[in-house]
């Protein structure tokens, strides 16, 4: 090229396509569900009014339990019993998501999270996020991103845990209890 500066690409939203290519078996099962520790991470996905989003894409990362980052190959192939720490879950008509995973532990003594990505309909690009787990406080208390928030803020980023030790982490991608997203 002779330096003459080219205009990025524009984003694009889903499409009816959007699936192909990006399907799997097993995509949303980041751990087996029949694994030591397994627990199910759930939530909606909702639009500016409060309606359940029937056609998002849920992406998730994260540490292992002991806080160490996989470099498992296989996230594309699963083998039912290696943790890649990367798994994707498209909503139901509902707006549902659901992944198996496990707790991500601390990595370098930071809050554990899930590392999030959000594509929908009416997104040009992509929304990324966090979902802390809600506890240890203390880790919880320390993290800098965490600290920058308001409580209302802050609220929309760490999940509740359910009875049964899964959980359960709505996103609201605009309006009232708006989930916080990050600039890349």
């Amino acid at each position: 090229m002779s330096g003459r500066m080219l205009e990025p690409t524009a984003g694009q939203t889903i499409g009816p396509f959007f699936a192909f290519g990006l399907q799997y078996p097993k995509m949303h099962e980041v751990a087996s569900p029949h694994s030591p520790d397994a627990i199910v991470l759930g939530g909606t996905v909702y639009d500016g009014a409060g309606a359940p989003i029937p056609d998002a894409c849920v992406e998730i990362w994260s540490a292992d339990a002991d806080g160490t980052i996989s470099r498992e190959r296989g996230s594309r192939r699963r083998d039912d019993h290696t943790f890649t720490g990367f798994g994707r879950s498209f909503t139901t008509d509902e707006g549902h998501y659901e992944f198996w995973t496990r707790n991500p532990g601390a990595v370098d003594g930071t809050a554990p999270f899930f590392a999030v990505v959000v594509f929908a309909r009416g997104l040009p690009n992509k929304l990324h996020t966090r979902i802390y787990l809600p506890e240890p406080t203390e880790l919880l208390e320390a993290d800098r991103l965490l600290a920058s928030l308001t409580p209302d803020e802050r609220a929309t980023l760490i999940a509740t845990r359910t009875p049964d030790g899964y959980l359960r982490h709505d996103i609201r991608l605009q309006g009232e209890k708006e989930t916080v997203f990050l600039a890349f």
